[in-house]
Order: structure tokens, then C-alpha cells, then sequence
């Protein structure tokens, strides 16, 4: 039997935002999981939470007093799901990690396949979605969604797969030097694999609380896929910006040359100027608005401000982490708790 020291440790990430009926049951699962498995696995898990406002934290503080394989994170305000997700991959110990929701609509029992690929040389594994409890029109979307932004991509992004995936030690590492003020971390992962390989699974609907992700959320998650990972929207803008100035002079030209050839009759059309002129004021203020993102994504990038302010930890050893303290993303605030040190195994 393996020894436990030379066990390999897997971090699990669950980012949290208001999750106060799931923490416990979360935690309860990924032990029942890893349990089997305590002669080759170790684990801890990771709790960044993004500034809830009910009591997750406060439970997370609990469970790591009890077992000090839990350890949380509490951002200073909410910094959006995706730089959650990055502080956690950051603060991640182990030879790998695994990110799942902490609802568990992507079910913990997929896990040791997930392993089991891992071992078989496989540095990222993603979970595919076959089933789940979405809407036919929302299902639809997201299908189109996925398969746009794998078209129009240069990352080799898995459609319909979610979160729900592991990195190996090799992808956390190069994690560590990301400089993103908006990072897509489905698309980021994909492209800092060397061999990824899928999980097909049936996700689960929701047991407590409510989705963290209305549609309008939604949507500015696929607005920052797309941008993040292409520039095919900029090329749209130029293609098609290219195609009405050849539309326009070819009518120009037909125009002169019937006037002043053939003397056709052209009276003054006022609908059809009319319908031009808003065109090219449509055209110009939808290009103006794509041009306008990627302006505001290199602002928001040059100004390199942290990524996410961590207000207060738990079990972990932030000055292991010098990706976060490089980019300025530790600070003391008045009143903090005092970190318990952080610890590898618990009871």
C-alpha cells in the first residue's frame, strides 16, 4: 500500500457566491468520493468566495476548524465568476485540480474517471455535458454558443462542456503568470493543454438555492468568451465594411454611366436614400460598439490592476503565492481574523 506521504494531492476548487445551502453538502461529497481512494489521493478543497452576502463564508470558516484539508478565500468585493476561478487554480497545492460547482449539478462520483485519465498522461480533462435540466431554447442557445466560439476560435475549446474539469500541475503552473484583466478560463485552459481528453456526463439539476447566472449574465459570459478568444468580430467589421464600399461605388458607377451613357430617367429616390443612410449609420454604430469592446478590454488590461482583492483567508499560506502578491491582489484590512496556518492533510 502506498504510504500517505507520497500520496498525490488533488485541490479541489469550488468557487462560491451565496451558497449557504450547499457548502456543507459540497464538502460532504467530495469527502465520500476521495474516502475510497485515501491510499493514493489526498485532497483539499478550495472555497474562493466572491464577496457572499449570506453566511458561506462563515460555514466555510467552520469546516476548516474541523478539517484542515478546507480552506476559503474571501474577495474584498465580487470580481466576476472567471477571476474566482483563477485565484483558485492559483492558490492550488496539489499535482491537480478539479473545479466543480458547488450545487453539484456536475456530479463528484465522475471524479476518479477523471483521475484515471489524468493518470493515463492527460493534462486536462473536461466534463461534457450529455444531459441537463435547461429549457429547450436555452439548451439550443448554449449548443449554439459553444459551437460559434469553437468555430471561430484558434484554442481547441470542447463544445458543450462546462466547468467542470481537471488541470494538471503543468497547467497551474503556467496559471501562475497569466496577466488577463478578463480571462475565459474554458478557452484558457484548452489552450495551455498539451493532450486534454473529454468525460461524457448527465448533469443533475439544481438542489438548493437558486442559479448565480441570469440570462443577462449569461450573456456577458458569452460576450467575453467571444472577445477573449477571437478576433473574428473585428474581421466581421472589416469584411463587411469592405462589401457595402464595393456596393457603393458599383451603384455609383451603375448611376454615372446609366445618367450620362444612356440617358436613363433616374428620379431622386427619397425612401431609398432614406433606407441607405440608416444603414450606414447602423453599420457604423455596430462596428463603433465591436471596436469599442476591444478598446475597453486592452484599457481595462494596460492599467494592470489586481485581479482580486482577498480580504480574508483560511488554512492557506498566502505568501506561497507569488503570482498574487506579484500582481498586488493581497491586502490587510482592519478587523481581519487571524489565518489558521495552512496544513496539507486533515483529520
Amino acid at each position: 500500500m502506498t504510504s500517505k506521504t507520497e500520496c498525490k494531492l488533488v485541490s479541489i476548487i469550488i468557487p462560491i457566491f451565496n451558497e449557504e445551502a450547499n457548502v456543507r453538502t459540497a464538502y460532504e461529497a467530495i469527502r465520500t468520493v476521495f474516502d475510497p481512494l485515501h491510499d493514493r489521493y489526498a485532497f483539499e478543497i478550495i472555497f474562493p468566495d466572491n464577496h457572499s452576502t449570506d453566511s458561506s463564508f462563515a460555514l466555510v470558516q467552520a469546516l476548516a476548524r474541523e478539517d484542515g484539508r478546507v480552506r476559503g478565500v474571501r474577495f474584498a468585493r465580487n470580481f466576476g465568476f472567471h477571476r474566482s476561478v483563477l485565484t483558485g487554480y492559483r492558490l492550488a497545492a496539489g499535482d491537480a485540480a478539479i473545479q466543480i460547482d458547488c450545487d453539484l449539478q456536475d456530479p463528484p462520483e465522475v471524479i476518479p474517471e477523471f483521475l484515471e485519465r489524468w493518470e493515463k498522461g492527460d493534462d486536462l480533462v473536461v466534463g461534457v455535458r450529455r444531459e441537463r435540466a435547461d429549457g429547450q431554447t436555452f439548451l439550443w442557445a448554449r449548443k449554439l454558443f459553444y459551437r460559434l466560439l469553437a468555430k471561430m476560435s484558434d484554442d481547441d475549446i470542447v463544445i458543450d462542456s462546462g466547468d467542470f474539469r481537471l488541470l494538471d500541475r503543468t497547467i497551474l503552473d503556467q496559471l501562475q503568470s497569466i496577466d488577463d484583466a478578463a480571462p475565459f478560463m474554458r478557452g484558457l485552459t484548452s489552450m495551455l493543454a498539451a493532450k486534454q481528453s473529454t468525460v461524457p456526463y448527465d448533469r443533475k439539476p439544481r438542489l438548493h438555492g437558486e442559479s448565480k447566472f441570469p440570462l443577462r449574465s449569461l450573456i456577458g459570459l458569452a460576450v467575453n468568451g467571444m472577445l477573449a478568444h477571437s478576433i473574428v468580430p473585428l474581421r466581421v467589421a472589416t469584411y463587411t465594411g469592405l462589401a457595402v464600399a464595393l456596393v457603393t461605388f458599383l451603384s455609383t458607377l451603375a448611376y454615372i454611366v446609366g445618367r450620362l451613357v444612356f440617358h436613363v430617367p433616374m428620379p431622386a429616390g427619397f425612401a431609398t436614400t432614406t433606407a441607405l443612410l440608416l444603414l450606414g449609420i447602423t453599420l457604423n454604430a455596430l462596428f463603433l460598439g465591436i471596436i469599442g469592446e476591444y478598446v475597453g478590454r486592452i484599457y481595462n488590461q494596460i492599467r494592470a490592476r489586481p485581479m482580486t482583492v482577498i480580504e480574508q483567508s483560511i488554512n492557506i499560506n498566502l505568501s506561497s503565492a507569488p503570482a498574487l502578491r506579484r500582481a498586488g491582489e493581497l491586502r490587510s484590512y482592519p478587523g481581519d481574523r487571524p489565518t489558521i496556518p495552512a496544513q496539507i492533510e486533515g483529520s
